[in-house]
């Protein structure tokens, strides 16, 4: 235990020194490693009906580019390893250029935080950061130009009535199963 305490606050020192550490940095590093998968989703992937937009909710769809997804699958063989990658995304994100929005959850169903790179209403990047201990976790970053969190909000609220194709997204939750 005393070593894996050592082998954190290693990384974490290391990474705090490392002043060039960026998620899309983190992201383009791992997306090819073992225990981590990578998923681009277009927008078009959502497939939503535009003509049932709200103006605001039209104005949060054109502001999206695209999400990005990176997961890590914790497994008996990898703890160590786990605890290393958390450690370095943690690390990132604390970072002050990352403004926190939202956090919650709990250490039993899993813990998230949302935050987002930008300013106000020029939004460049929203991240949602989750983790569950026994399964791992998986940053999920809504990459665009003048996104505004409020309408993007907006946006979120229609999620559930788009007609998804699912066949990269089931490729994220089979991940972890």
């Amino acid at each position: 235990m005393k070593n894996l305490a050592g082998m954190i606050l290693l990384v974490v020192t290391l990474q705090s020194c490392n002043q060039g550490q960026s998620l899309q940095r983190y992201y383009v590093d791992n997306q090819e490693q073992p225990n981590f998968l990578s998923i681009d989703v277009p927008l078009s992937m959502l497939n939503l009906d535009k003509e049932q937009l709200t103006d605001d909710q039209k104005d949060a769809y054109k502001s999206i580019q695209k999400l990005n997804m990176l997961a890590y699958k914790v497994t008996p063989d990898n703890t160590l390893e786990y605890e290393v990658e958390m450690a370095k995304v943690k690390t990132i994100l604390d970072d002050s250029k990352y403004e926190e929005l939202m956090r919650g959850g709990n250490p039993e169903d899993g813990t998230f935080v949302i935050k987002i790179l930008g300013k106000k209403d020029d939004i460049e990047e929203f991240i949602l950061f989750g983790s569950l201990d026994n399964k791992g976790f998986a940053i999920i970053r809504v990459l665009g130009s003048d996104m505004n969190p409020n309408k993007i909000m907006t946006l979120a609220s229609v999620m559930d009535k788009a007609n998804i194709d699912d066949s990269k997204l089931s490729q994220f939750t089979e991940f972890f199963k």
